[in-house]
């Protein structure tokens, strides 16, 4: 077919749009310094900070499934009242800044915060620790996941869990028979998603749980310090972390681009 003008003004926007998001990559993999890399790599501070990363990334997206997953088949199958307004509250850590969303869960679960002294009584600290970071990150990660399973969900054919009903199987067994193992390719992207989004996550966490080595100092919070003092160092440090973003991008191949799932073909 004859290319028409507006497909050439289409190709020089597109190829303008991919520039402006592979320049800053370039610009960052520009200035690397293979020597800082190998030190930073080799460094006690650099291990610990990304050993943390992987923990809280980990455990909060364990936390927003456990939480998610409940709420997600909710908003896919049951009919609830101020069901939209359920789904913009389950999506709006998405669009609020993080520190916004760091801000609330401090007056929210903190000493002095909405449910600061119960939480005392019962002898639980969130503030400025480990367990405060992972509630940060789930918080900001989970409409991630929450909103792929709830795309997933109701991608399901519904006749299919009713068949399995309709011979004699349970509520439970049909959600385990059935809905899981057809949720399992919204499942992979969803906790991909939530899990990349933790990983790079910052405003939340060092509002709420600060940025102390060993405790909370992940990742990005570690580059943010590195920054202050060694850009070489922080430059690095960002090389290493899109290094990890690559990875999950890698592991997305195929869910997130319908044309990879079947060779480049729908």
């Amino acid at each position: 077919m004859r290319r028409q003008p507006s497909d050439h003004l289409l190709s020089v926007l597109g190829l303008l749009a991919v520039a402006g998001l592979v320049a800053p990559l370039v610009g960052l993999l520009a200035h690397l310094e293979p020597a800082a890399l190998a030190a930073q790599l080799a460094s006690p501070a650099v291990v610990d900070a990304l050993t943390l990363s992987l923990v809280v990334s980990s455990a909060a997206v364990l936390l927003a499934l456990a939480l998610g997953l409940p709420l997600a088949y909710l908003l896919a199958r049951v009919e609830l009242p101020g069901k939209a307004l359920l789904r913009g509250l389950v999506a709006l850590p998405m669009v609020l800044p993080p520190v916004v969303g760091g801000l609330a869960l401090l007056v929210t679960f903190g000493r002095r915060g909405l449910f600061g002294e119960l939480l005392g009584a019962l002898g639980i600290s969130l503030p400025f620790t480990t367990a405060g970071a992972i509630v940060a990150v789930a918080f900001v990660a989970a409409p991630f996941l929450i909103l792929s399973l709830e795309a997933g969900l109701l991608a399901i054919d519904p006749r299919l869990e009713a068949a399995a009903a309709t011979l004699g199987a349970g509520r439970l067994r049909v959600l385990w028979t059935i809905t899981l193992p057809l949720l399992r390719p919204a499942l992979a992207s969803g906790i991909a998603l939530a899990w990349a989004r933790a990983l790079g996550e910052f405003g939340a966490t060092i509002t709420f749980a600060g940025n102390l080595a060993g405790r909370t100092r992940t990742m990005p919070l570690a580059i943010y310090t590195a920054l202050q003092v060694d850009p070489p160092a922080a430059v690095a440090l960002g090389v290493l972390l899109l290094g990890l973003a690559l990875v999950v991008l890698v592991a997305l191949r195929g869910r997130l681009l319908p044309g990879e799932r079947h060779g480049g073909r729908e």
